[in-house]
């Protein structure tokens, strides 16, 4: 991955991480799995799998958010325990994920400082900064939900270039208990924790990173720009994917269209229709990869289809063969660097984001939950990096959210779009961020040098800068 070289930056440095498990979480787990074993041979980072909750509610509500890590914070303390006991190593500090900022108290008890991991995009913190702060000024939830219920209500936030519509704002801010546990988050952002690290690069948000970084009145402690962290390792599973990679192979450079929607990305039969209607008018190639919803809901992973029959078009697969190719799961970092992928239907997320900048592959955004409404507003209008399908598309926090249905038509004009000649503006751009991208975690680079200012305030604030 992109920032593997980090972990040997200083040798004082060993990295422990601890992992939350959910029993129900499948591929989650899966992934844990590869991760560490790709990672075994490394004596600079260890893992400490945390022990499996039986008791979570797997219905995928918001809950979750606020009820695992306070679940965890006995174990993740008696981990450290166990592992200090057993070791000559000095804690210095936590790293914490950007939900998990209740491990505050737990650096506390230790006496050591903490850092968030900030996993979205730093435009992204910017907007739920501005909500937090509406919120202290009007001192209740249900006044902010009011305030944004309007679809034509555009928030000014101090650190972007264009007003932001509350229609791209995540449905999770509409739900008042919600609302407030990701605002009592932020507050701890700004009052406990000594940096902030983005999953980002500064060439990429450089005007919210300055803004960021020089508002005083955000009172945010320093930021630090350590992206992109991918993993990038190739892992082509299944005779489906070798066959599909056959076909790209055959392909001209640039010229299939990819669409995937994420491990949790899946439409209902009416909404699948009109995908498969709009890519056999515009006569583009394609992969798609096709996957239907959970029954235990949106926020579960997205379950494959044991005939794709049952929810195309009639007839579409024969009419299709020579053009494209409909899978399940797709590895897709692979199809992503492949030279014959040349545009990228998305849902947004910042992990798949990032991935298709790295490659230079331009996207459409189709959103679907958390901050992707957002992030696709991001990349279409602050960046300038995208086309858009949709950017308001919401599907999972309330019920009304999945009643949309995006038409063929709109879907055939994003992706002829997105496809055509007339995107070499945006092709251009995509192409330069790549390579800012690529230079960034080389030594040297914007990344790498926020990497290094990170080391340095570990040290001052562990240390005492010393060794």
């Amino acid at each position: 991955m992109p920032g593997t070289g980090h972990l040997a930056r200083d040798p004082r440095f060993i990295i422990t991480m601890l992992i939350m498990k959910l029993s129900f979480d499948v591929k989650a787990n899966e992934y844990i799995q590869s991760l560490s074993e790709s990672l075994s041979n490394n004596t600079s980072i260890h893992f400490i799998v945390l022990p499996t909750l039986q008791s979570i509610p797997k219905d995928g509500n918001h809950f979750l958010l606020k009820l695992v890590p306070e679940s965890y914070k006995p174990h993740v303390k008696q981990a450290l325990i166990s592992s200090l006991t057993t070791t000559t190593n000095h804690l210095v500090g936590f790293v914490l994920d950007m939900f998990c900022t209740t491990m505050v108290d737990v650096a506390n008890e230790f006496k050591v400082p903490s850092y968030v991991y900030y996993t979205s995009s730093a435009a992204s913190l910017a907007l739920s900064l501005h909500l937090e702060q509406l919120y202290t000024q009007n001192n209740s939830s249900n006044e902010v939900i009011q305030q944004l219920k309007d679809s034509d209500v555009n928030l000014s936030v101090s650190s972007l270039v264009n007003q932001v519509p509350s229609k791209v704002i995540s449905g999770i801010f509409f739900i008042n208990e919600a609302a407030v546990w990701l605002y009592e988050q932020v507050k701890r952002y700004r009052s406990e924790v000594k940096g902030i690290l983005f999953n980002t690069f500064e060439e990429l948000e450089s005007h919210v990173i300055s803004s960021l970084s020089t508002h005083s009145s955000l009172q945010l402690p320093p930021l630090y720009s350590v992206g992109p962290i991918l993993h990038l390792k190739k892992n082509i599973e299944t005779m489906d994917h070798v066959d599909v990679f056959k076909w790209l192979d055959d392909q001209p450079p640039s010229s299939v269209v990819f669409l995937c929607f994420g491990s949790r990305g899946s439409f209902e039969k009416d909404q699948v229709e009109e995908i498969g209607q709009a890519l056999e008018r515009s006569g583009v190639r394609f992969v798609w990869s096709l996957r239907r919803p959970s029954p235990e809901g949106p926020f579960q992973t997205a379950i494959d289809y044991t005939n794709f029959e049952d929810i195309l078009p009639l007839g579409f697969l024969d009419r299709t063969k020579n053009i494209g190719r409909v899978i399940s799961w797709a590895p897709q970092v692979e199809i992503l660097a492949h030279p014959a992928t040349g545009g990228f239907v998305s849902h947004c997320g910042w992990n798949s984001t990032l991935e298709s900048l790295w490659h230079g592959v331009p996207m459409a955004t189709w959103p679907l939950y958390a901050e992707q409404q957002f992030n696709a507003f991001e990349l279409v209008m602050e960046l300038g990096l995208a086309v858009e399908i949709t950017i308001d598309y919401q599907n999972g926090y309330k019920e009304e959210d999945k009643q949309k249905i995006v038409g063929a038509k709109d879907i055939e004009e994003g992706i002829r779009k997105l496809m055509g000649k007339n995107n070499n503006e945006i092709k251009k751009k995509v192409k330069a961020k790549s390579e800012e991208c690529r230079k960034s975690v080389l030594e040297g680079g914007s990344s790498f040098i926020s990497l290094g200012k990170f080391i340095d305030d570990i040290l001052t604030n562990s240390l005492g800068g010393g060794n």
